[in-house]
Formats: C-alpha cells, structure tokens, sequence
C-alpha cells in the first residue's frame, strides 16, 4: 500500500536524522499516516513529530522540520510541508501515481488484497436462527455483514470458514411442535389451542394446513408427545430448507451448516460441565447446575442445567464454542449476533476463558435493528404478534442487491433505517443503483473505446479530475485494510459512494476518451490512450468493492433520465 511506503520513507528520515545527530536516541513511536482533512493539504500527513516530541523535548515543528529534510531520496513524494502544529503533510509525484495505478490491472480481482492474516484460521458464524419462524429484516442485515466481512477477511490474508448453527435442540422446539400439532388439528376442523409461548404467526398455520392436506389423520391417533416428537423434526427441517433458500436468495453461501444436535449426540455439554467444574467455576444451589461467571468478571452467574436436568441455551454455547476453538483449531471466531443477545456477551467472553481460550480470540459484533419503510410509513414488525415480514419477501420486493448494499451501508452498532421504496428508484438518489451506474459508464466508455479503435497506453496525470480519480482508485487497498482489521462492512459501501461520485460528477465529463464530432481531435490520440487506461482501472476497483458487498457490477444499465450518452 502506498501508505506504507510513504510511512516506510519518514521511519527512515527518523533513524537517518537520530543517526546524524538532528533528533535525539529516543524510540521511535509507530509511523502512521492517513489522508487529510482537506485535499489541498496534500495527500498523506503525520503527526509523528508531536509523537516524539515530549521524548526528544524539542517542539513538534522543529521536529517536522527535521523530518522533511531528512527524508531519503524517493519516487514518491513531490513535496512536503510543516503544517499546525506539527503535521508534516505530503504531496505524491504525479509519475509516481501513475505508475501505481499500473498495479490494479496487473493484480486484477486481487487488488486491494493483503497479507494481514498471515494464514491464520478464522470462523465467521452469522445469522444461525432459530429454525422455529421465517428469516426477518435482521436476519438479512447479518447476513449481508457476515459475509462482506468474510470476504474482508479472506483478502486479507485469513483462511476463513463461513457457518451457519442450526438450532435443532432446545426447549423452544418443543414449543415448535406444539405450535405446529396445534395447527394441523385446526385445519382438521378439531379443538386445539396454540401454546402461549408458541409462534402464532401466519406462516405456521398455513404450515398446519399444508400438512393436513399431505398427512391426513395421520397425527390424529397418534400420541401427543410422539406427534410432537415427529413434527418437531419435520418443522425443523422445513424451516431450515426456507432459510438456506433465503440465504441462496441473498447470495449467501456458508461452508457449513452446524447442528447442534451433534453436541447432544456426542455428550459435548457433560464434558464442559466436567471441564468447569474441574476448573472450579461450577456451582450446585436451588436444585440446578450453575456457571460461576461472576468470578470472570461477569455481573451474574448462569445456570448450566436446570432443576429438571435440561441443559440451558448457555451450556449448549459453551459447548459449540469449545467445539470451535479446541476440537476444529481456530485461531479466531467472530459471532454477529442481534441486539436482543447484548447481554451475552460478558457471559460468553468468560465462557470461553474458563475452557482455557483466550478471550481476545472471541469477538463479538452485535448488529442493531432494521427498521422498514415504505415511503413515510413504518412497515410494524411483530414476533408475538405473528406479522414478521419475511426477509424472502424483502428480497423479492427490492432484489438481492440493494439488500446487499442496503444492509452493509451503516456500522453495525446504529439503527438502520431501510427505505423499500428508495431501494427500487433507478435514479441517484438509490446508492446502490448509483454505484452500479457508475460501473456500467466505464464498461460503456470500455465499449465505446474499443468500437473506435482506441488502445489503452501510458497513464499521464495532467487535469485535475484524472488526478483526482487516480488518487481514490490507489486508496481502496487502504480502505479494504482498515475495514478488515476494525471488522466493519460500511466503509466498503462509503468508499463505492465516493468513488461513483466522482465518477458520475466529474471524470464522466472531464475525462472523454472517443473525441466528440463537434470537437475533432479534442482529446489527442495519447491523452484518449491514457484516460482509456484511467478508466479501465475505474472499472475494476469498482467490480472489486461491489464483490467485496456481495453486489453484481453490470455492464449496462438503463440511462438516467436527461444525462448525455457517453463519450
């Protein structure tokens, strides 16, 4: 990355200046260098010389000084100044630039991508509801995150494993198959009630009647808790077949669907009973088995297994998380869980301590809610209530795409507000159709350009927008690093925003490549062949963020309403 030369060069001014005598023997902070505020301060600056200045006990600007004078020998910066109070902003070579930008059709799909996980094993778990109810708004904002941070992670350097646990054991299939056993005899036209912490929505009792209609009577004289028994596991996989068909909807694709039956199978949960209490954070009061997570900082204990001898939800986790991080190896899991699972999190991270895993192994994103709306109307989202609306019907109503782009383009930790009507407007106003224009422009001009006869050639920095352009197509492997190391999606779908616009607002008028009838020989045969290879770039790096988010980067789209054809 540029930025790692440019802060590889000032280290070196640094030691050189140490060496000489100019700055004091002192250590030496990491370098870090980030694009300023305001373009016209240059492209790069650091605060390195207010860093080392109580160390050097001189004043940051005559440390910045030093810096700039001694700073080695380099293709790369043009000019450097002392700015505030001690920045030292900086200034590419055009040349330099342009030669940098040869890179991204070299690497191709690839640029952008980076060594940072240096091979290590990484599992991102997402989603992974219960199989007792449709997939809902929230469930696609996890899915759109889990898998734009997968991607993140695996161009980065990690081996990463995307999963899916199915639920398929716990206390609340039980009220699944009671739900269902009671729709089903309703659609017989006998007496039977749905259980109060059932699911009483729509879909299960149209589920009810679609097994009358198959099974006839076949429950009818069957006993209770067998009936229950056989359409708990019918119920399970049924919705587990639904939510695999919205993730495939959504362009979502997991390495593995996890059951956590196979815990129970294999006696999981006794082990980890046995490994806590043997560690000594197991404690018997009140008839149940508890977890003594208080003793890890926790602000309460959990039960383990109830009075009853049932296992708790939190055996069961501790137990997958094991599974995870002993029996598979990772070196990293990431769970993005809703915000109704906030409170789980202290419990987890010391869960994972007391089985002997290093907490900072474990992170944590809990995504807020998704609010619908159609126009100014709020579209009212009820689990008790039963109105869910469903994440396939989302899907169907605004495509796969803008849900992609939609549901990545906040930070996990705010509110979104997610506008249907917005995502369907084929005009600038939707980003996602804004971005994606932008994409089908340059595949335009590619067309346009090879219809005339036109060879990319030489990139020559020399207006102000090539400039300008070229300088935000070298910052996306910036963008992609830093998104990757703070496990943030949001910053791929901004730097997309960025990018169009200055496509759309001003490379799309300044940067012709076929000249115009109107203006023969405006722009010359070598500025065409050099904006062509501006543009080919442009193109690319634009590909490579919308499938970093998971969207399609069509080659054509329909023009906007009143905007001139391309050149």
């Amino acid at each position: 990355m540029i930025r790692d030369e440019i802060a590889d060069l000032l280290r070196r001014a640094a030691e050189a200046a140490q060496a000489s005598g100019l700055l004091p023997q002192v250590s030496l902070p990491e370098v870090t260098v980030e694009p300023p505020q305001r373009a016209e301060h240059g492209d790069y600056t650091t605060n390195l010389a207010m860093r080392l200045a109580r160390a050097a006990r001189l004043a940051p600007n005559q440390i910045a000084g030093v810096l700039i004078q001694s700073l080695p020998e380099n293709d790369a910066i043009a000019h450097a100044e002392v700015a505030g109070a001690g920045f030292v902003n900086l200034t590419l070579r055009p040349q330099y630039l342009a030669a940098q930008v040869g890179r991204i059709l070299e690497e191709n799909v690839r640029y952008g991508h980076n060594d940072q996980g240096g091979g290590r094993t990484v599992q991102v778990e997402f989603v992974s509801a219960n199989p007792t109810e449709r997939l809902h708004a929230g469930s696609g904002r996890a899915a759109a995150l889990g898998a734009s941070l997968a991607n993140l992670l695996a161009a980065s350097g990690w081996k990463v494993q995307r999963e899916y646990l199915v639920n398929d054991a716990g206390s609340r299939l039980e009220a699944l198959g009671q739900t269902v056993l009671a729709r089903y005899l309703q659609a017989l036209g006998r007496e039977a009630e749905v259980p109060k912490d059932g699911y009483h929505g729509e879909f299960l009792a149209e589920y009810g009647k679609q097994l009358a209609a198959e099974h006839g009577h076949r429950y009818v004289a069957m006993d209770p808790r067998e009936a229950v028994a056989e359409l708990t596991r019918i119920a399970v996989e049924k919705m587990v077949s639904l939510h695999r068909a919205d993730m495939e909807a959504l362009g979502v694709e997991y390495d593995l669907w996890f059951r956590e039956q196979l815990l129970h199978d294999r006696h999981d949960l006794d082990e980890v009973v046995r490994l806590l209490r043997e560690k000594g954070y197991v404690a018997e009061r009140e008839g149940a088995v508890w977890f003594s997570s208080t003793a890890l900082g926790d602000d309460k204990d959990n039960v383990l297994i109830r009075g009853n001898g049932v296992p708790g939800y939190l055996a069961a986790d501790i137990a997958y998380h094991r599974d995870k991080f002993i029996v598979r190896g990772f070196d990293r899991v990431i769970d993005i869980w809703g915000a109704d699972h906030q409170g789980h999190v202290s419990r987890m991270k010391a869960a994972v301590q007391a089985i002997g895993v290093e907490p900072e192994r474990l992170t944590i994103i809990i995504h807020q809610l998704v609010t619908l709306k159609k126009g100014d109307e709020i579209v009212k989202l009820s689990k008790r209530a039963g109105n869910i609306v469903a994440l396939s019907d989302v899907i169907e109503d605004v495509g796969k795409d803008a849900c992609r782009f939609f549901f990545v383009s906040r930070s996990a930790d705010s509110h979104q507000e997610f506008d249907l009507d917005l995502a369907k407007k084929q005009s600038s106003e939707n980003p996602v159709f804004y971005v994606q224009y932008a994409h089908a422009r340059a595949a335009s001009i590619l067309r346009n350009a090879a219809a005339a006869g036109i060879q990319a050639g030489p990139l020559r920095l020399e207006h102000a927008t090539d400039t300008r352009l070229a300088k935000l197509l070298l910052r996306y492997p910036e963008v992609v690093y830093g998104a990757a190391a703070q496990l943030e999606a949001h910053p791929l779908a901004y730097y997309a925003q960025e990018l169009a616009a200055v496509i759309h607002k001003d490379a799309w008028q300044d940067l012709r490549v076929v000249p115009l009838q109107s203006t023969p020989g405006v722009p010359s045969p070598e500025v065409s062949a050099s904006r062509l290879t501006l543009w080919m770039a442009a193109k690319q790096v634009l590909s490579n963020v919308l499938g970093m988010i998971g969207v399609s980067a069509p080659e054509q789209m329909e023009r906007i309403e009143g905007e001139d054809e391309a050149a």
